[in-house]
């Protein structure tokens, strides 16, 4: 079909009926079969409760609340919950339930069991809105008569039916490749999904095929090319001149094609700092809803590949959006007052021309970090920009401030730097924006990104708090503060290590609490590496406005119509109809991101935004008034007392963002950051080939009823030595201790033991080390020596 349910959801209004005739246009349905397939589908959906189908005619929304829009996942060993896009408990689906259902699918589900104390709710699969897998990497079996693609993610508790003719990508002997298969039929009733082997790819093809396997394996390898559409350019009303500005370039990416950068600009300013941040123009370029808008939705991030990007922005828009040194280029800005102690005491938002006059490198940061005081003598690494040498330290100085006040805020820090290897290229490089995680790193001086993301968490913030003055509609990062369990979990295990830990009086303690307790312990990276499973990836949530500002009908022509009875209406609107806020349910809220248009297209929504209010925003009730408000400063929202936007602006604000938007995103994300994941693991996993058979000396990073896991330096690449592997002893988990302990010789293993190891077995495809220890000369003469036996008397 040309739709999926999801789709045909989407175009049925929530009040009011839709004619099928209309729906048929708006999902370009033009050939019999097309609107045979939509027939079927809508009576579907009708007996299914989903929608109400009338006379065939018009369609309608189902008023049954019982149905609960979700994500499903799975774990390979069956279990399956869908993930509430509330953020509500997530409700357990037994297989029976899953109704065809697939790991990752968006579902329609029905609870038919309530929550117990210690039990979740329980629900069935109702209907599949939209699936996750089009294709999917697998291995060819034959069983019986029947030829089966297997698929390698044992999260897909199904196997796919193949032709005859694909027979030939049977492997016999050693597995050197594996077979992307497309589905043509999903499973139905009793009948199994059915396939076609599209491509074999190579296990041993190098860089360039490890990197095709990756993106297949998250279904990006196929990318649409951007269209053929005029890129507009950014208006010169309202925009400040500040090209004799000395901005900077942080940068410490080296690949080619790497995503559009913001500058920076800091000078001292009574007692503090003055920062500003330049993001690059994008959504001035971009027409809201043309083809290019909705082909940049569709790629969403900006994937990095190690070695190779996949940039987000057309090769167009980057070039015309793209700050270089010397060159003069138009900026969405804002400036930031901070005090000694990095607190915002005032802002501004505003559109501006710049100009940057260096790139601030690593190299010049070591530079400067490794700079004896007073001295005279200027290093090469900061000879081209010995000019710059003064900003440089302020703008160190102002990082420090910043990163301080943050952790103050009760920011979570981790330091869990990205391993060193080469293959991993631009990766190895703190993230800009520093990932828009639950969690922030270490401020580090000589990395420019660590002090750029530092600078973009007060960027985003600032612009977060400016949404909520105005009321204006924005996306949030938003995240679940963890549960309890986990997290007492990693509290148990620092206090077995003999951390000074207080807990408080129902014996728990909170995430940023337990962070700041591991920076002074030696085991501190693996703790930190127990403390960031627990912490749940944040998500976009939209907050949504509502009547503030709103403008009545017939102000286009900025006259002041509005009477008395209008704005008294509009003001019991605000106090009876409240904004959305993210806050509400119970979660930690984030940030709202607009610096990095290049990275993220949720950036380049909130920047969308952002640039309407500063062009298209009221600053004043009328234009014979010639007193006005600074619509990009602070306090600015409570100076208007009349509406901000025209009825038709207005309309196309809220045109864009909308909530369907929200699943592609956060979609996006996920894939973007399992791509990630599954780049570097397999960069630790080749790391790890030439160990096979060697000792090598590691960190006990993790310990299950199953084994413990070992980190090996300087890879840090982890790999898992099974407790049938121990063959000295039985050994008994502790989980209150998290530790293996050894019946007869007392033998511990625990979180943080220096160990030796002998790499055993490499699966670079599942990203799956075998590892046995390695006993120490004492260690295997005190297994050999006989027990004591104890001899009755008489």
């Amino acid at each position: 079909m040309k739709f999926t349910v999801a789709d045909l959801l989407d175009q049925v209004p929530q009040d009011g009926s839709l004619e099928v005739s209309k729906l048929e246009k708006i999902l370009r349905l033009t050939n019999r079969a097309d609107k045979q397939s939509l027939s079927i589908a809508l009576k579907g959906l009708d007996r299914l409760g989903v929608l109400n189908l009338e006379e065939e005619s018009s369609v309608s929304r189902s008023d049954d609340i019982g149905l609960i829009e979700a994500r499903l996942r799975c774990s390979s060993k069956g279990f399956c919950f869908a993930i509430r896009d509330d953020g509500d408990e997530d409700i357990y689906i037994r297989d029976h339930q899953l109704n065809h259902a697939w790991n990752g699918d968006r579902v329609l589900v029905r609870i038919i069991r309530d929550a117990g104390r210690r039990r979740s709710p329980e629900g069935g699969v109702q209907c599949i809105l939209q699936r996750a897998t089009t294709s999917l990497l697998a291995q060819v079996e034959q069983q019986d008569e029947r030829l089966l693609a297997v698929p390698l993610d044992d999260r897909l508790l199904a196997s796919i039916e193949l032709p005859e003719g694909d027979s030939d990508y049977q492997l016999e002997g050693p597995v050197t490749s594996v077979v992307e298969v497309q589905l043509d039929r999903y499973p139905i009733a009793q009948h199994p999904a059915r396939g076609h082997v599209a491509r074999s790819l190579p296990l041993n093809g190098g860089v360039d095929a490890d990197r095709d396997l990756l993106l297949t394996k998250a279904h990006l390898h196929s990318r649409a090319s951007a269209p053929r559409t005029t890129i507009k350019a950014p208006a010169d009303k309202r925009r400040k001149d500040l090209t004799d500005q000395p901005c900077l370039l942080l940068n410490n990416w080296e690949i080619d094609g790497a995503p559009l950068l913001p500058a920076v600009h800091v000078i001292p300013h009574d007692g503090g700092t003055q920062l500003w941040i330049h993001a690059p123009a994008v959504a001035e370029r971009v027409n809201p809803g043309n083809s290019l808008d909705q082909w940049l939705c569709e790629q969403s991030e900006a994937l990095c590949l190690g070695n190779k990007w996949i940039p987000l922005l057309s090769a167009n828009i980057s070039k015309a959006a793209a700050f270089k040194v010397g060159d003069s280029q138009s900026a969405v800005s804002l400036r930031i007052d901070l005090d000694a102690e990095g607190e915002a005491r005032g802002w501004e938002f505003c559109l501006t021309q710049i100009r940057p006059v260096a790139e601030v490198t690593s190299e010049a940061l070591a530079a400067l970090a490794g700079r004896k005081p007073r001295s005279r003598a200027i290093p090469a690494a900061l000879k081209s920009i010995k000019d710059q040498i003064g900003q440089l330290e302020t703008l160190i100085f102002c990082a420090k401030a910043l990163h301080a006040a943050d952790l103050r805020q009760g920011k979570i820090e981790l330091d869990l730097p990205t391993p060193n290897l080469e293959t991993l290229g631009d990766l190895r490089a703190t993230e800009p924006d520093g990932g828009n995680r639950q969690w922030i790193e270490p401020l580090r001086d000589e990395d420019p990104f660590s002090i750029l993301a530092v600078f973009l968490r007060a960027a985003h913030a600032t612009w977060t708090e400016h949404c909520l003055d105005f009321n204006l509609p924005a996306l949030v990062l938003q995240a679940n503060d963890p549960d309890s369990g986990p997290l007492n979990d990693v509290a148990k295990a620092a206090i077995a290590l003999e951390l000074p830990l207080s807990l408080d009086e129902e014996g728990t303690t909170s995430a940023s609490e337990l962070a700041q307790a591991l920076i002074a312990s030696p085991s501190r990276r693996v703790l930190n590496l127990q403390l960031r499973h627990t912490l749940p990836d944040p998500q976009y949530r939209l907050i949504q406005a509502k009547a503030k500002h709103i403008a009545l009908a017939g102000e286009d022509d900025g006259s002041a119509t509005e009477t008395e009875d209008c704005l008294e209406a509009i003001d019991t609107a605000n106090d009876s109809d409240e904004m959305s806020s993210p806050a509400q349910d119970g979660s930690t809220p984030l940030l709202a991101p607009w610096c990095c248009p290049g990275l993220h297209y949720a950036d380049l929504l909130n920047q969308q935004v952002l640039c309407q209010l500063l062009n298209d925003g009221k600053d004043r009730p009328s234009v014979r008034q010639k007193e006005t408000v600074n619509l990009g400063s602070k306090g600015a929202a409570s100076s208007l007392s009349w509406p901000l936007f025209s009825g038709s602006l207005q309309q196309r604000l809220q045109e864009l963002l909308q909530e369907r938007q929200l699943q592609r995103l956060n979609s996006r994300r996920r894939q973007q950051t399992e791509l990630r994941r599954d780049v570097i693991a397999m960069a630790q996993a080749r790391s790890a080939e030439p160990m096979l058979d060697h000792e090598q000396q590691g960190v006990i990073s993790g310990v299950q009823s199953y084994g413990f896991f070992v980190e090996i330096a300087p890879s840090m690449v982890e790999g898992l030595v099974h407790v049938s592997s121990l063959n000295d002893d039985w050994y008994e988990y502790r989980s209150r201790q998290n530790r293996l302990v050894g019946r007869r010789n007392r033998r511990v293993y625990k979180l943080g033991d220096p160990v030796t190891v002998r790499v055993t077995k490499v699966d670079v495809l599942r990203n799956q080390i075998d590892l046995d220890i390695v006993m120490t000369p004492e260690q295997a003469q005190q297994d050999e020596s006989p027990m004591p036996v104890a001899v009755s008397e008489g």
